[in-house]
Order: C-alpha cells, then structure tokens, then sequence
C-alpha cells in the first residue's frame, strides 16, 4: 500500500472510529503506523482532533476531517479510482490476449 493509499484509509475512518487501536485493525495496520498517519494528517490541517472524556472518565478523541480534509479525501479517492481503473482495463487486456 502506498502512502497516498495508507492516508486515504486513515481519512476514510477516522471519522468513524472511537480510537487508534479500532482504526489500526480496520485497515490492517499498527496503532504506531496509524498515529503517525493521523499526526501528519493533523500537521496538513486535514483531521482536527477534539478531546472528550468518556463514560470510564478516560480522555480519548474524536478525529474529524476538516473542509480541506474532505477535499483531499475526494481527489485521493477519485486518483484511487483511477489508478484501479486502468489496472483493470490492462488486465482486462491481457485475459483478451489469453484467450486468443
């Protein structure tokens, strides 16, 4: 996986999951591989993180994607898309020739 790649999954769940560790298995990655994705993703201003305390009175936090965060999320996922397009179509291609 790319790093484009491991971003894109990062943006896709961070909304959606209530830790790192939830993130991490969702994706198939460490929980050290994910923070270090969510810190740069925060660093570019893509995911604000917002502190909440729990019902076990420990701190955790939500991962939200800013406006720039959505934007980013939609060119990631459209050049994604692309990418797998044209693997298709070259596969696609190739079982054409096999079968010849």
């Amino acid at each position: 996986m790319t790093s484009q790649e491991l971003e894109l999954q990062v943006l896709r769940h961070a909304e959606q999951s209530d830790s790192q560790r939830s993130m991490a298995n969702s994706i198939g990655y460490s929980v050290g591989k994910v923070n270090y994705v969510l810190k740069a993703l925060m660093e570019k201003g893509l995911i604000k993180a917002e502190r909440f305390i729990n019902s076990k009175n420990k701190v955790q936090y939500k991962y939200l994607l800013t406006e720039q965060g959505i934007k980013e999320k939609i060119a990631l996922t459209e050049k994604y898309i692309e990418i797998k397009k044209r693997e298709f179509d070259e596969l696609q291609r190739e079982l054409e020739g096999m079968n010849r």
